[in-house]
């Protein structure tokens, strides 16, 4: 990954959005509804300033602590970070305030301590439901079924803003199955929508990686998550 050129990295991002404007088009979506947030675990501080010349500025981390000293690092750019990664109760002062995004709210617990820390600092925090779409054990987030009592517990909170849900294929997925899941995730948020319980708008779906971003366009997904195809020579 370090060893790509500030033209190839520029080269390589036209090549992603390139593609994903091809995969809304594909799906009779309008380019503008689909956002790019580069994820760069294992990249530098110097690739992410080269991304942010191109005009890239919505980033996203896995890990809580590389967010906070990468956030403090390029203060100076204008960065909208988000985390993508695992949360822990205790690593929530790493990322409030100053996260625009918090995809993984995989527990009741860990919203209602998040909106403590928004309500303590006076601050909102904007984040996403992360639903466990395929099943598996090894993957965090909530049964889909639960998600309509989830969403009118969270309504309870003060500071905590749910704006959409996050989710992953399973690991061992094809396309057609990866594609299926997602529109379960979109499914889910319109049912939600058209049936409120909740204050919540659930408008957004982060949903796609670098392997399955163009199954989660056409399935509805407006962020997707890419890193290993904008890093790769």
């Amino acid at each position: 990954m370090e060893t790509l050129t500030s033209g190839q990295l520029a080269a390589n991002l036209r090549r992603v959005q390139e593609a994903i404007a091809e995969a809304c088009i594909s799906a009779s979506r309008p380019v503008s509804a689909v956002n790019l947030v580069a994820v760069t675990k294992g990249v530098s501080v110097d690739v992410i300033r080269q991304l942010a010349g191109c005009g890239q500025v919505e980033v996203g981390e896995n890990r809580p602590q590389q967010l906070a000293a990468r956030r403090e690092e390029l203060a100076d750019l204008p960065v909208h970070w988000h985390l993508i990664g695992h949360l822990q109760r205790n690593k929530i002062r790493l990322v409030v305030p100053g996260t625009a995004l918090i995809h993984s709210v995989d527990s009741l617990r860990l919203a209602v301590a998040l909106d403590a820390e928004a309500l303590s600092r006076g601050v909102p925090v904007r984040c996403l439901l992360e639903v466990n779409v395929s099943g598996e054990v090894a993957k965090h987030g909530f049964a889909p079924p639960a998600l309509p009592g989830v969403l009118e517990h969270l309504d309870r909170l003060k500071r905590l803003e749910v704006v959409g849900l996050m989710a992953m294929s399973g690991l061992e997925s094809e396309p057609a199955t990866a594609r299926r899941q997602f529109e379960e995730v979109r499914e889910l948020a319109d049912r939600c929508n058209a049936n409120p319980v909740a204050r919540f708008r659930l408008n957004e779906l982060s949903m796609g990686m670098s392997g399955d971003f163009r199954e989660a366009i056409a399935a509805g997904a407006t962020l997707v998550r890419i890193g290993s195809a904008l890093f790769t020579e």
